[in-house]
């Protein structure tokens, strides 16, 4: 029966300690203010509890009450403890007799635990629950030796100390457990409102910001697509979502989508590129996209995010100085043109005199030069009025040939002489042959004004390993510092004195536009050399 007691006893003490725990466990509550005091009279209501249920041995009563006594202690100090222990002590003096050893022991103990107390009190809890335990059992033993208590029945007392012992172990356990999860809770509680927060700050960028940002899974459809899809593009999300893009993307331009996609997947690598898509109402708009592939689990590529701006006005803009160059380049060759024009024109004049001689070589003569004429002002009129992009298969060396040609009379009066070398005959590529006769002129024009004192420029033609075409031009002019060719394409950056900066920023732009490269290598003392790369066509 007394080991039954025990475990009444036992059972009771570990319901009463959990019960508030669970229930604090369910609750977001703020520290409550004298929780020291609170702590104290639940845990004395505890221990009024455990001295009801406590059993009779000769006129002693026992029970495990002072197993939440040393638990206050050691959670929240003395004073909690003794308030604690005060409660213990009067429940048991009102429920049976002996009250001398009774409030002998309460004294020595409260005494006991509070000096204890103060040398412990920089250790953990469940270290202070252990010391002020075997404190216990020493402070129990003297009284018990001092009063005779069942001095001849030792098992006994080992059975008691044994039970309060598991109660304080008991109680323990689960406080550090419930101080364990309610941080743990609290932890999880403010990470989640951070990824809240964050979660709003993302969305409210996303929802208003003019970029388009959207999300492509494997299959290349769209998971996510920002709010601005459905301003620029007119599209309603219920047209967007689940659909395969390129449905939107211009044909021309599929391809290369479908390839840079392709390429993210495999290299995982970022990748920048232009393409067009469809508005709602049939027209095309430009775009110039960011992508950028995420990675998931086994560093594998799961989705590609795209985010693309509106660059249609930029286009406009860049066809406008497009436009401007051309206009400028057209009035500096118009000198040169004209002098070229004069000299067969004196040819033309001078055989009309001798015609009515009657040589007959005369007629070849006068047809030879006005084909040159014609020739010249054709190319010139080319050149200058706006021309639709149409992109053909060329051959690069024709397109050489004929600005070389444009550019012979200018280049003849400068005393500079054009050196062409190339390997084969053809080199044919896909291009809008007036873009790339406009990136010549820049390049040449740029190298005759850098040679002041006249000179050879090297014109070379060949075919690279990547099945690609390079052009290379060296000149022997003034050259330029190394420190300032990266700045070389920036608009309105110049070395000239009356120069504007925009004749290499459109021919990178016309290079890029055919997926070309274009470098720039110069020591300032051995001239410039300019090397262009253009794919081959297939």
């Amino acid at each position: 029966m007394i080991l039954l007691d025990y475990i009444v006893n036992l059972a009771i003490f570990s319901l009463l300690v959990s019960a508030p725990l669970v229930i604090f466990s369910y609750t977001r509550h703020k520290p409550f203010k004298q929780v020291r005091l609170w702590g104290a009279v639940y845990a004395g209501m505890v221990s009024i509890l455990l001295v009801i249920l406590s059993f009779q041995q000769q006129g002693y009563s026992y029970d495990i009450r002072y197993a939440p006594i040393i638990l206050i202690f050691a959670y929240l100090g003395p004073i909690a403890g003794i308030i604690t222990g005060l409660f213990s002590v009067t429940a048991r003096l009102m429920t049976s007799g002996n009250w001398y050893p009774v409030v002998i022991g309460w004294v020595s103990l409260m005494t006991g635990f509070s000096v204890i107390h103060f040398y412990i009190k920089r250790l953990s809890a469940v270290k202070k629950s252990f010391v002020l335990f075997s404190s216990y059992i020493v402070i129990y033993g003297m009284i018990i030796y001092t009063f005779k208590i069942f001095i001849d029945n030792p098992i006994f007392h080992l059975q008691y100390l044994l039970f309060v012992m598991l109660g304080v172990i008991i109680g323990a356990l689960l406080i550090e457990s419930y101080m364990k999860l309610h941080r743990l809770n609290n932890r999880l509680i403010d990470m989640y409102q951070m990824v809240e927060a964050s979660e709003a700050k993302y969305r409210l960028i996303a929802e208003n910001t003019s970029d388009l940002i959207l999300v492509l899974d494997k299959e290349q459809s769209i998971s996510y697509f920002s709010p601005s899809h459905e301003i620029v593009l007119g599209y309603t999300s219920y047209e967007l979502k689940k659909v395969e893009l390129c449905q939107f993307v211009h044909p021309e331009d599929v391809g290369v989508f479908r390839h840079t996609i392709e390429t993210m997947f495999e290299n995982k690598e970022s990748q920048s590129m232009e393409f067009r898509v469809k508005h709602s109402d049939g027209h095309w708009i430009d775009f110039e996209s960011r992508c950028m592939p995420v990675r998931g689990e086994n560093d594998s590529i799961e989705n590609i995010v795209i985010i693309s701006r509106d660059i249609s006005e930029r286009k406009q803009a860049e066809e406008i100085l497009l436009r401007s160059e051309k206009l400028s380049i057209v009035g500096e060759l118009a000198a040169g043109v004209a002098h070229e024009i004069r000299n067969p024109l004196t040819t033309i004049k001078g055989f009309m005199q001798l015609y009515k001689r009657g040589d007959s070589s005369i007629d070849d003569l006068l047809l030879s030069e006005l084909a040159r004429i014609e020739n010249i002002t054709s190319q010139l009129l080319t050149l200058g009025k706006p021309q639709a992009v149409h992109l053909e298969r060329s051959n690069l060396l024709e397109l050489i040939k004929g600005t070389l040609e444009l550019l012979a009379p200018e280049a003849l009066m400068s005393n500079i002489q054009f050196k062409l070398n190339f390997e084969e005959d053809s080199y044919f590529i896909t291009c809008e042959k007036n873009q790339l006769k406009q990136v010549f002129l820049n390049i040449l024009k740029n190298a005759m004004e850098a040679m002041k004192e006249g000179g050879e420029i090297q014109i070379s033609l060949r075919r690279g390993d990547k099945d690609e075409c390079i052009i290379l031009v060296q000149d022997q002019g003034c050259g330029i510092p190394e420190e300032l060719l990266p700045r070389l394409g920036e608009p309105f950056y110049t070395l000239k004195e009356k120069g504007t900066g925009l004749g290499l920023m459109i021919s990178n732009k016309i290079i890029k536009q055919h997926h070309g490269t274009i470098t720039f290598n110069s020591n300032g003392q051995e001239g410039t050399k300019v090397e262009i790369k253009l794919p081959s066509a297939s």
